[in-house]
């Protein structure tokens, strides 16, 4: 007969969660962020840390201490290559968050079953329920507040990602691993990929990943919907310089940039940064203004359907516009704004 395991005595979890909600409130805002940078990647090292959070490497092992007293598993290596980590433990004290953190997280978790992700409904629920669960009393009314007035609306607008791809391509971009996969096209053929990832952009229920293609020897982007066969090699790689402001300002550039079966070229006299707040992030187009009240929108697409649709959308701006097209094109978007007026007639 297996010993019988004493359940944890009342007070004793009281006593537990009063201590990290004391900690919680005396913990000072730049341990808050170091904690912070050791659950956002699998290892720093002390000088990355000290850079980060502006101050010194006595200062970061000072802090880290702090961190250990207060009951966090943090680890650390010495040499050349060492470094800290947090590392995996049973026993963590109460999650420490602020208000406006945990509200967010809360709102988060009910936002994220968008169904861009699959399964993505009941694993936020379970979540949400964990949080609560490891959170300071203090807060966990707060997130109750927020999860029981919240309706999580689902709404499909776009393909669905597997949630295993998304996390696995998540932890390569952090711990900078390299992947591999198979890459199917918009013809629908298939070509197998080594990538170094960098980041994933979630634009209106699609990810798309970020990454440096080895096998082209430059960065390209990835709907990670049509990554199959994702795997995580195990190579490590150092990161590079990314050839955009960011992450998102890359994507945006590769899809506008992207060779398309149509083109065309519309004049709108109105104000380019006008234009590009009226239409959609991910629209491939790029907008240059060609004077104070004027701009030309270089359009591409693929669909004859879809190509129509943007001209649509640029007329919903308000302003005069001219397009500069093949005939076909001019003939597709002539037929379809002649079927809007006839059902109004």
């Amino acid at each position: 007969m297996q010993p019988s395991r004493k359940k944890p005595h009342a007070r004793s979890i009281r006593n537990a969660e009063e201590r990290g909600e004391a900690a919680q409130h005396t913990l000072p805002a730049r341990l808050f962020r170091l904690l912070s940078l050791l659950q956002s990647r699998r290892e720093w090292s002390g000088a990355e840390l000290a850079d980060r959070l502006e101050v010194t490497g006595r200062t970061v092992r000072r802090d880290v201490e702090r961190l250990r007293e207060l009951g966090y598993p943090v680890s650390s290596t010495t040499g050349t290559a060492g470094g800290y980590r947090l590392a995996s433990g049973k026993n963590l004290p109460p999650l420490l968050l602020d208000d406006d953190e945990a509200v967010a997280v809360a709102a988060g978790l009910l936002t994220a079953a968008s169904g861009s992700v699959t399964g993505i409904e009941e694993s936020s629920i379970r979540a949400l329920a964990k949080l609560e669960q490891v959170l300071p009393s203090r807060l966990r009314s707060r997130v109750a507040a927020v999860s029981g007035a919240t309706v999580p609306m689902v709404v499909r607008d776009g393909p669905q990602v597997d949630a295993a791809t998304l996390a696995t391509a998540a932890a390569a971009c952090r711990d900078r691993e390299v992947l591999s996969f198979d890459y199917v096209k918009r013809d629908g053929t298939a070509q197998p990929r080594r990538v170094e990832p960098h980041s994933l952009v979630a634009v209106v229920g699609r990810w798309y990943l970020i990454a440096f293609d080895s096998g082209r020897d430059d960065w390209r982007t990835f709907r990670v919907d049509r990554m199959h066969g994702l795997l995580a090699t195990g190579r490590r790689f150092e990161p590079r310089e990314l050839p955009a402001a960011d992450a998102a300002d890359y994507l945006r550039r590769s899809i506008a940039d992207a060779p398309y079966r149509y083109t065309a070229r519309v004049a709108v006299r109105a104000p380019a940064e006008s234009v590009r707040e009226h239409l959609h992030p991910l629209l491939p187009a790029r907008v240059s203004a060609t004077g104070v009240d004027s701009c030309a929108v270089e359009l591409g697409e693929d669909s004859l359907s879809e190509f129509t649709r943007h001209i649509t959308a640029l007329a919903t701006l308000g302003a005069e516009f001219t397009v500069e097209a093949s005939d076909e094109l001019r003939e597709q978007v002539r037929a379809a704004l002649r079927r809007g007026l006839d059902a109004l007639a």
